[in-house]
């Protein structure tokens, strides 16, 4: 998917109103329901504190960052100017998240089948 946010990123997961549609080559973030990143060892700060800032500033409904390190879900709500006001910290494996969107529909989000870490070549 084409994304409005830059040219050298895209979401990992991006979930658009139903009725969504491509303005030229991307979309609208008046679009954008959802938007979800899952950490990796080199994107963390990215994914944590540039990405929440820059969804927040561009009215994102939802910001779901996936952390396997941490083996927890941060679902940020309430976007503001430089970020989001509400921020709650969800545990692997304490079974589904029901995420309500902005449209009326509700994303599920499974905590009991999230990805885990790679395991660390043995490093010698």
């Amino acid at each position: 998917m084409d994304f409005p946010a830059d040219e050298n990123s895209a979401p990992d997961l991006a979930i658009l109103r139903e009725e969504a549609r491509k303005e030229g080559r991307r979309y609208s973030f008046e679009d954008v329901l959802l938007i979800s990143e899952v950490v990796s060892t080199s994107s963390a700060r990215k994914d944590y504190d540039d990405c929440t800032a820059k969804y927040g500033r561009y009215g994102i409904p939802v910001y779901l960052v996936v952390d396997p390190y941490a083996q927890e879900v941060v679902l940020h709500t309430q976007p503001t100017a430089t970020g989001y006001i509400a921020a709650h910290i969800h545990k692997y494996g304490t079974g589904k998240l029901p995420v309500p969107l902005a449209d009326g529909r509700t994303f599920t989000l499974d905590l009991d089948e999230l990805p885990r870490p790679e395991p660390e070549a043995d490093a010698r």
